[in-house]
């Protein structure tokens, strides 16, 4: 390196041009101009051109006549920008004395490069950091730009950003209040390597960086012994995860988790996917919860990931209180107001006669469908066709019947009750699983609706504590509940009956592939079309992950909603129970023990079997209404809905008290503990 070489001040005008000091030096230049904390130093540029400094005369300034350790780092045009910062692509040379070592880090640098006319060389004083690490002025995970994310290590910032360790992990509101703090193993104990003070001048340099480069910024960090803060580096914060749209609906699957809990395939969200979302809607529109407009720009119920989910706000299962001005103003006019309570009044009297009345209209449908083999392709397509527009009738009215008759229907027993009170005698009495449905419908109330075979939940416990031998009269909602789950079974009975005639045809090659086939696609082909020539490369069934219970959509990306410690949930009813958590899937390989507090993501309707050996069930989602919460309340069991994150905060083993009657759950001290 000649010593006649030419440089730039970070002060001077021409260091701000990343084209002639690369956009690492350029980016700082920019930010001392606007009085952010920037070590002095100078930049060895790609151009020096007119009005540079003598390279040897900079660096006997900078060092003190090579007194002081300097850092000689990589400024390159390529690196450091709004798409990729190519971070830790180029070389950084620390702790450099003298002269000669000066002159060979500055080769080591411009080698470096990734192309001729492509490195700049920044030099600066080396610090001995007290504490360093890295600072986005958003989460890059979660897309929160209300958020500030700080790692730190005690010394400066080069282990950490090296990946030699992760550091404790600061966020923070932009404001600097903490918000969590975390160790590599978890949850700190203590502030960490940064106090208070500093984590809140972190957030106003965030905040400084953000309005000079015009949006959040990568910042590595640096505080002296003294608490002085170096702003080391800064730029653009790349793939940040993209936000939830402004006023984007707040979903979750709690209120549709009981009737689809399972992943859904292509052919399965049209058959039972799509009425529930007209049904429901109808019904909101009948209620006057919502406009016909606001239905047409947005679902009630979509598929996330082939997973149901529901407008939570729009269905009042959102966790929260409204706000006071919500409960005062109506904004929705007087007259249509007057309308909707003269015509919901109406409605609630005539429910009971217009269930009844359905209910009995569908039996005899159902009744009259012939053996599906005796059907002709337009005969099965047709029964396709009356299921979706059937199960829009009648989701519609079981959603009115629940809102409108409430706790006023004279009733004393569940569909769910009678169907394990039937699963049960029958498994007693040595019935297999396919005698046990053509001689006891109602055990379809047990299970979710799906297409292929059946498989029967297991059963526990006496068959009396299930609703006796006697069947005694449901109500308007479990009526219309259980004429549902029979449509749905006759719909995925007639699309397996379409996979197997395509099959015998030549045109399927497995009778599961029909999953993957739309609605239209596979009425089209038993119309005389051809099926989709993309068929057998079609991804299969998904699997996905269960949903978080209150999220939002950036695009295709879910954003969960912030489960704050000590989040409670929803009283269910039951009373009040104490024993140890018991959590998963709870199937014939995984039974919870008797005396036991299950804890479960959703309220599935095969958990019915377990209730009677329980202390207490929490679930994730799920709403009071559901067919199992009315089954625990029923049996006595405590029962709290709607808990998020309740997988993570009761870790199995932990020895909780479930309170039914207030919706808390909490974890029983170490001497109670000993005691039970």
């Amino acid at each position: 390196m000649p010593q006649s070489t030419r440089v730039f001040w970070l002060d001077d005008a021409p260091a701000a041009s990343a084209a002639r000091a690369g956009a690492k030096a350029a980016n700082l230049a920019r930010a001392a101009l606007h009085d952010l904390p920037v070590l002095p130093g100078f930049v060895i540029p790609v151009r020096p051109g007119d009005g540079a400094h003598d390279l040897r005369a900079a660096w006997e300034r900078l060092s003190a006549g090579g007194r002081r350790t300097l850092v000689v780092r990589s400024s390159s045009t390529l690196e450091d920008g709004a798409v990729s910062s190519m971070a830790g692509r180029f070389v950084s040379v620390l702790d450099v004395e003298g002269w000669p070592a000066f002159l060979a880090a500055v080769d080591e640098v411009r080698a470096s490069a990734s192309g001729p006319g492509t490195m700049a060389v920044l030099v600066q004083p080396q610090l001995d950091p007290a504490a360093g690490g890295v600072m986005f002025g958003a989460d890059p995970v979660d897309g929160r730009t209300d958020r500030v994310i700080v790692s730190a290590t005690p010394g400066g910032p080069a282990a950490l950003v090296g990946g030699e360790v992760n550091g404790t992990r600061y966020a923070l509101t932009r404001r600097g209040r903490l918000v969590s703090v975390e160790h590599d193993s978890g949850p700190a104990e203590g502030e960490g390597p940064l106090s208070r003070l500093q984590l809140r001048a972190l957030a106003r340099l965030a905040a400084r960086a953000a309005s000079v480069f015009g949006g959040p910024q990568d910042v590595e960090f640096a505080f002296q012994g003294d608490g002085r803060l170096w702003l080391l580096q800064s730029r653009p914060v790349t793939a940040l995860a993209p936000p939830p749209p402004r006023r984007a609906p707040l979903l979750g699957p709690g209120p549709v988790a009981e009737t689809l809990p399972d992943p859904l395939s292509p052919l399965e969200e049209d058959l039972w996917l799509v009425p529930l979302d007209r049904g429901l809607g109808e019904a909101l529109v009948t209620a006057g919860v919502v406009s016909r407009r606001a239905l047409r720009k947005s679902p009630t119920v979509i598929a996330v990931g082939g997973r149901a989910a529901a407008d939570l706000r729009r269905l009042g299962a959102a966790p929260g209180r409204r706000r006071a001005w919500a409960r005062l103003v109506n904004p929705v006019p007087a007259v249509r107001r007057l309308a909707v309570a003269w015509q919901v009044g109406r409605l609630r009297a005539q429910l009971p006669g217009l269930a009844a009345e359905t209910a009995a209209t569908v039996d005899a449908d159902l009744a009259a469908v012939p053996p599906l083999k005796d059907l002709t392709g337009a005969e099965l397509t047709a029964a396709l066709r009356w299921t979706r527009a059937t199960l829009t009738s009648l989701h519609g009215l079981e959603a009115l019947a629940g809102s409108l008759l409430g706790g006023t229907e004279d009733t004393t027993t569940t569909a769910a009750a009678q169907g394990l009170a039937a699963l049960s005698r029958a498994r007693a009495a040595g019935q297999d699983d396919a005698r046990i449905l053509v001689e006891n419908p109602a055990v379809l109330a047990l299970t979710p609706p799906s297409i292929g075979d059946r498989e029967l939940p297991p059963t526990a416990g006496d068959p009396q504590s299930f609703g006796g031998t006697g069947q005694a009269p449901l109500g308007a909602r479990e009526s219309l509940r259980l004429r549902i789950r029979w449509v749905q079974e006759l719909a995925g009975r007639l699309a397996w009956e379409a996979a197997g005639r395509l099959v015998a045809d030549g045109a399927l090659a497995r009778p599961e592939t029909v999953r993957v086939l739309r609605l239209d696609e596979l009425v089209a082909a038993f119309e005389g079309g051809a099926l989709p020539a993309d068929l057998e490369r079609r991804a299969a069934p998904p699997r996905t992950a269960p949903l978080p219970a209150a999220f939002r959509l950036a695009g295709e990306r879910i954003v969960a909603e912030s489960s704050p410690s000590g989040d409670g949930g929803q009283p269910a009813g039951g009373g009040r129970g104490s024993g140890p958590v018991h959590s998963g899937p709870a199937d014939g390989a995984d039974a919870p023990p008797a005396g036991s507090v299950l804890v479960v993501r959703t309220l599935a309707p095969s958990l019915a079997a377990y209730l009677p050996s329980l202390a207490g069930i929490v679930a994730e989602t799920g709403s009071p209404l559901s067919h199992l919460a009315i089954l625990a309340r029923e049996m006595g069991v405590p029962t709290v809905v709607g808990m998020r994150g309740a997988l993570d905060r009761f870790p199995p083993g932990t020895r909780v008290l479930v309170d039914g009657d207030t919706g808390t759950v909490e974890t029983l001290p170490a001497r109670e503990k000993e005691a039970a």
